[in-house]
């Protein structure tokens, strides 16, 4: 898209929001945001992708209605974006419109209420909500804030259970959504809107578009079990605390990334649920707790500057992503990496050991490290959060998401490196407060989402090449000015 195309796109999409502005408004300078929230730190002869912040995205919400911590984000193959918030996040003041408990004089999310609501605004938004790209709202459901959903649509005694902690968000190609959670237990008493009331979120959960319960593969564990093949409903596998998931439509597998308790990455049938395989890292076999206890932190092993590989996952296994050559991209974000495997490879989820990290063993093919001096345990686990990939033919840029650095790596897919940056730590338009995902639409736009206090999503209008190209830097990461 030209600039001239972009300017005109941003205009319309202001206008889709709002009502046009007298002819005495004030211009916006176009030229200041494409620079401020735009591309930077590009690699010399490098070509990118080009975007810039679109402030008109998304539209109002309805019924006062404010998204939480964003746990998960997905574009569909119709372009609609999909987000999956955590209701529960929204502070007492957040959602001061909130109505008082049935009996009680303090709202569902536990805020006081004796005297009535905090504020005209707002309400808990439901946790899982549709936009098309022009940033309507076309549907939303889910969670305790939807009156009713967990009496109707998700009731216990047909298997479904709500996870007290919403986490990952995946539409398949015949739009079913599925959902996971990350709660490792119980909560305490007092807390808001328990939904999960017998351990920890060890399952995803599959619905049709319109939020009508369809399959939950798992259980309710109380620690985790990294080998565990057949412990959870139905004889399903039974996960521990899982962050992502994604389905490769020939095969029929469903992809888990389980997770932040698990250590693997597990295979199961996507119709039944069942089990069909899981690994580790270098696609070896996971580790328990006992071996994942002796590794300790990356940051105790480095020598002389460096660390040796680590031969298993360490929390969380945040992300899967398959793409259209066969690869599957695998965020083992406790080590600040992301590993790559070929699903195609008839040894990938078996019994298999490859401590060294030989490429072509176990369905391993490379790795990245991600920023890896960067260590901000226990806050923030790791540095490879989430990952997506262009749209142009073969794929060819590849765009890591850090929690840390609250940056988007574009990295060219086929050398992995670095040849550029979009986003910098802060709360202003285009910058990022903790980014915990990322999705592309089939124009190459990006869409964010952020947790703990950013709790907003965000659109990145994409503009000039569709694809990378050009020989970046080696090492992605490390500090560098705006």
């Amino acid at each position: 898209m030209k600039p001239l195309g972009l300017v005109l796109s941003l205009c319309l999409a202001a206008g889709a929001a709002w009502a046009a502005p007298p002819k005495s408004a004030p211009r916006i300078d176009l030229a200041a945001l494409m620079r401020n929230t735009g591309v930077y730190h590009l690699a010399r002869g490098a070509v990118t992708p080009r975007f810039v912040s679109d402030p008109a995205w998304p539209q109002p919400l309805p019924h006062n209605w404010l998204i939480g911590q964003v746990g998960g984000l997905f574009v569909d193959s119709h372009d609609h974006v999909w987000i999956y918030n955590r209701t529960r996040s929204l502070t007492n003041d957040e959602a001061g419109a909130e109505p008082a408990a049935p009996g009680a004089k303090v709202s569902g999310l536990g805020g006081d209420r004796a005297a009535g609501p905090v504020a005209d605004c707002c309400n808990a938004a439901p946790a899982v909500m549709e936009f098309d790209t022009a940033g309507k709202l076309l549907r939303a459901w889910g969670g305790p804030a939807d009156a009713d959903f967990l009496k109707t649509k998700c009731r216990e005694d047909q298997g479904c259970i709500w996870p007290n902690t919403e986490h990952g968000i995946y539409v398949d190609a015949h739009d079913n959504v599925w959902l996971a959670g990350n709660s490792a237990a119980v909560p305490t008493t007092g807390a808001p809107w328990i939904t999960n009331t017998h351990g920890g979120d060890g399952f995803v959960l599959k619905f049709d578009r319109d939020g009508h319960f369809k399959m939950r593969i798992g259980g309710t564990p109380t620690g985790p079990d990294s080998n565990d093949r057949s412990g959870g409903l139905n004889g399903t596998p039974l996960m521990y605390l899982p962050a992502d998931m994604v389905i490769d439509e020939p095969s029929h597998r469903l992809f888990i990334a389980d997770g932040y308790g698990n250590r693997r990455v597990l295979i199961v049938d996507s119709e039944t649920g069942r089990y069909i395989g899981h690994f580790g890292a270098y696609g070896s076999n996971p580790v328990d707790d006992k071996g994942a206890a002796a590794l300790g932190r990356w940051n105790t092993q480095y020598k002389d500057g460096a660390a040796p590989k680590a031969p298993a996952f360490r929390n969380p296994v945040h992300c899967v992503k398959p793409t259209d050559d066969g690869k599957l991209y695998v965020c083992d974000r406790g080590n600040d990496r992301f590993q790559v495997f070929d699903m195609k490879a008839a040894d990938l989820g078996k019994p298999c050991a490859n401590p060294a990290g030989a490429p072509g063993k176990c369905g391993y093919l490379a790795e990245q490290v991600i920023a890896g001096h960067t260590e901000a345990m226990p806050v923030t686990p790791g540095t490879a959060t989430t990952l997506n990939v262009s749209r142009d033919k073969g794929q060819t840029c590849l765009y890591v998401g850090d929690n840390a650095n609250q940056t988007i790596y574009i990295l060219d897919r086929k050398t992995l490196s670095e040849l550029g940056r979009l986003g910098s730590n802060g709360r202003n338009l285009g910058q990022f407060h903790w980014l915990h995902a990322v999705g592309v639409d089939k124009a190459g736009n990006l869409y964010t989402g952020e947790v703990d206090t950013g709790k907003r999503i965000q659109r990145f209008i994409r503009y000039g090449a569709a694809g990378c190209s050009g020989q970046g830097t080696s090492v992605v990461g490390g500090r560098v000015e705006r």
